[in-house]
């Protein structure tokens, strides 16, 4: 691994006004370690993640759109 001493050029911001200052300056690793809801959530969506992809995935397979089409010209001609 690195020394994270070492990859800090100068010094931090009295206060980060920028969006990309404030990202590398939140403390990341002390809300993993000290707060359960931070670390489940992130958790949770990696576990969650692959889940909705497959779902999504399926839903939007050309045989399905294909079915919700002919499905919705149906109704749309008032059968």
């Amino acid at each position: 691994m690195f020394d994270v001493e070492s990859v800090k050029a100068g010094r931090p911001m009295k206060y980060p006004y920028t969006y990309a200052a404030k990202i590398a300056q939140f403390p990341y690793r002390y809300h993993f370690n000290n707060s359960w809801l931070f670390k489940y959530h992130l958790i949770a969506c990696l576990v969650c993640f692959p889940i909705f992809l497959k779902i999504q995935n399926m839903s939007y397979s050309p045989e399905n759109v294909a079915k919700w089409d002919e499905i919705r010209r149906k109704e749309f001609e008032g059968h």
